[in-house]
């Protein structure tokens, strides 16, 4: 029996999939082993979103071949579709697969026999047109469930259309499905991802279906606790999915919106399919039917043509916004993209101080979001990580709770009043002992 090893870099989408293909390994006689332990296959699922994905590429193979030096290594992911040829010239790559390709990788490398030169299975993306079912697994707490793939949007910074194709979707029926079989392994939260997740309802091209009659369907599902929505588009994110949420006994209160500037010219620019009037309306929404409703922004810093004016509006504009905490990037010139021909660079360092501005923010939105829910109760999912005798878990609202150890606790949901923050920003609670009611 061949043992293989996994590393992903990149979204909860990518941890999806390799999770999925690390199943259809063992469903073929393969065993799964830890990184460190002298696999015969390394896996590794790359992204393109995160700066130097070459650089992180090489250094993993690199590891890989310290541990197993005449392990056979396969490169998959959004880098490997863009850079197939790069990325099979780095030293222990054998085989590299493009989007169409990464889900039969058993099949098109049978044997993992190494050659003298990799080998390149990378159809153009426009052959990425198929679904594939992901979910991870593993892990009992909480479970990142793939329920649509690719984009039609073009934003002018963003590579991720040509890495992953055109926007695709499973059906609802497929998954609820998936959610009633992560059910039965005793994961009690699933938190829904894709690409442009609330563009959820395209196959073969076609609106079928829609990420609201989505939403209805897993609500319905009693052996799934908790439902979290990833990341949807301002302009996806409709009146009618935040009440369902608001009323909604399994779907948490918790958005995370892009954002990406709060400049209308810098949106512009990106190619956004929205103002920044109508972000501010959707954040007014949802606090309007659910104030203590977290809310998660991205924002994208040192845009092409972005000046010291454009920036403190993005600033003030959060800054007044009443969000919960912020993904912060320095903008990232990216080839096959319309924004590094765009005029009016903005300098590494410029980039990196207004990104650190903008994460000194986060951290005080994030402060004064735990603050305003000190004394309120919740239920609290707690999981296996253990530190320093303290273990942690997720009000509904994405509040980190951290109590101290108690094996029992380990995957239940126990009610809770919120008394305070601790020395590291985590919330400190006391359980009510009020029963929780089971769905």
């Amino acid at each position: 029996m061949k043992k293989v090893a996994f590393y992903t870099l990149g979204c909860k989408l990518n941890y999806s999939e390799t999770s999925t293909i690390g199943r259809i390994f063992q469903e073929r006689g393969f065993e799964k082993v830890e990184f460190t332990d002298k696999p015969d296959i390394y896996v590794i699922n790359t992204c393109s979103v995160t700066d130097n994905a070459d650089k992180k590429c090489r250094k993993i193979v690199k590891e890989a071949l310290k541990h197993s030096p005449d392990a056979f290594i396969t490169i998959l992911g959004c880098y490997a579709q863009l850079k197939p040829k790069e990325i099979s010239e780095i030293p222990g790559v054998d085989a590299v697969l493009g989007a169409a390709e990464k889900f039969q990788l058993v099949d098109i490398l049978e044997g993992f026999v190494k050659k003298d030169k990799p080998s390149i299975h990378a159809s153009p993306i426009s052959e990425a047109h198929t679904f594939h079912n992901s979910y991870s697994f593993g892990d009992r707490t909480r479970t990142f469930l793939k329920v649509q793939d690719g984009c039609d949007y073009s934003c002018s910074f963003c590579t991720i259309p040509l890495a992953r194709g055109n926007s695709r979707s499973d059906t609802i029926e497929n998954v609820v499905k998936s959610a009633l079989e992560i059910a039965e392994s005793g994961v009690k939260e699933i938190v829904l991802t894709g690409v442009n997740t609330g563009d959820f309802g395209l196959q073969d091209g076609k609106r079928v279906e829609t990420f609201y009659q989505l939403v209805q369907q897993l609500d319905q599902v009693e052996t799934i606790e908790r439902f979290r929505i990833s990341s949807i588009e301002p302009n996806l994110l409709t009146n009618e999915i935040i009440s369902f949420v608001s009323s909604s006994n399994r779907f948490m209160p918790h958005f995370h919106v892009p954002l990406q500037s709060g400049s209308n010219k810098i949106l512009k620019l990106m190619r956004r399919r929205y103002q920044r009037e109508l972000y501010a309306e959707r954040v007014a929404a949802i606090k309007a039917l659910m104030p203590h409703c977290c809310i998660g922004v991205d924002v994208i810093v040192g845009f092409p043509g972005e000046t010291e004016e454009d920036f403190l509006e993005t600033y003030n504009f959060l800054n007044e916004l009443d969000v919960s905490y912020l993904h912060v990037f320095p903008y990232s010139e990216r080839e096959n993209t319309l924004a590094p021909a765009m005029p009016g660079k903005v300098s590494i360092k410029e980039r990196n101080r207004r990104a650190d501005m903008l994460r000194i923010l986060s951290e005080k939105k994030k402060r004064h979001f735990y603050e305003q829910n000190i004394g309120r109760e919740f239920t609290v999912l707690f999981e296996d990580d253990v530190h320093e005798g303290m273990m942690e878990g997720w009000t509904e609202n994405y509040v980190r709770v951290a109590v101290k150890y108690d094996p029992v606790l380990v995957n239940e949901t126990k009610h809770v009043r919120l008394t305070g923050l601790d020395a590291r920003g985590l919330m400190e609670a006391e359980e009510t002992y009020v029963e929780v009611l089971k769905h």
